[in-house]
């Protein structure tokens, strides 16, 4: 058990939305054990909604995970991009928010998440139930400008090299840095001990990915243990 209850209680209440059963990840965003754990996560961070408040016509209730991320459409993008404008994630934007979820949202909600002091899971770039409560309810710390640091607006993640270099017999160092990352996230079970990752592609590589996968809620092709682009950037983010 982590010893540092700050990350873990942010961890659980944006990954999983409640502190009830797994069976229903994130199904009763506005259940009385996620109102208790945002509120601890306040009170851990010494942080308390602050006096601006929501924006007028904002949806308070957290809509679910499946409103963001790639290849979502729906108004709650836009109202989350609207809502991270108005905490200083306007620059991150071209045209204004929209309704398809994209990169600008992307990097936005991880500049807001990383200017709270976020780190790991609770800082990558997708809006759980504590990001929207922040958001909606006008609390802790905005998103500093340009040069202003905390905010994480541009995070370092080595280019993506292609799903093919992630096939049998193919060897690079982008298979062992792959698998170093996966060990530092925790995700390292399937290397033989002793050994480790190595630079050749082998099963244990494409089970380690496949377990890396289904922790973000990806089933079927999506958790098929070959790293595609979305797959690569969140390994290496945060």
């Amino acid at each position: 058990m982590r010893s540092d209850r700050t990350v873990e209680k942010l961890t659980v209440v944006q990954q999983c939305g409640h502190s009830g059963q797994e069976s229903d990840p994130g199904g009763a965003p506005g259940c009385e054990p996620n109102r208790i754990a945002a509120d601890t996560a306040y009170r851990y961070k010494n942080l308390r909604p602050m006096a601006r408040g929501p924006a007028p016509g904002t949806v308070r209730r957290y809509p679910g995970a499946d409103a963001f991320g790639p290849g979502a459409r729906s108004p709650y993008v836009t109202q989350l991009g609207r809502l991270l404008v108005r905490r200083g994630g306007g620059r991150f934007y071209r045209s204004g928010p929209s309704p398809v979820w994209g990169e600008a949202d992307r990097r936005a909600t991880l500049a807001f998440q990383r200017a709270q002091g976020w780190t790991g899971d609770a800082a990558n770039g997708l809006p759980g139930p504590l990001t929207w409560a922040y958001l909606v309810e006008g609390a802790g710390r905005d998103i500093p400008g340009p040069g202003g640091g905390g905010g994480g607006g541009g995070v370092a993640v080595p280019e993506y090299p292609g799903k093919s270099a992630f096939r049998p017999g193919r060897s690079g160092v982008h298979v062992e840095r792959l698998g170093r990352q996966l060990l530092r996230k925790g995700f390292g079970r399937h290397y033989r001990q002793g050994l480790g990752p190595g630079p050749d592609w082998d099963e244990c590589d494409r089970r380690n990915v496949e377990d890396f996968q289904r922790a973000q809620g990806w089933r079927g092709g999506a958790a098929d243990g070959y790293p595609g682009p979305e797959t690569w950037r969140r390994l290496f983010l945060g």
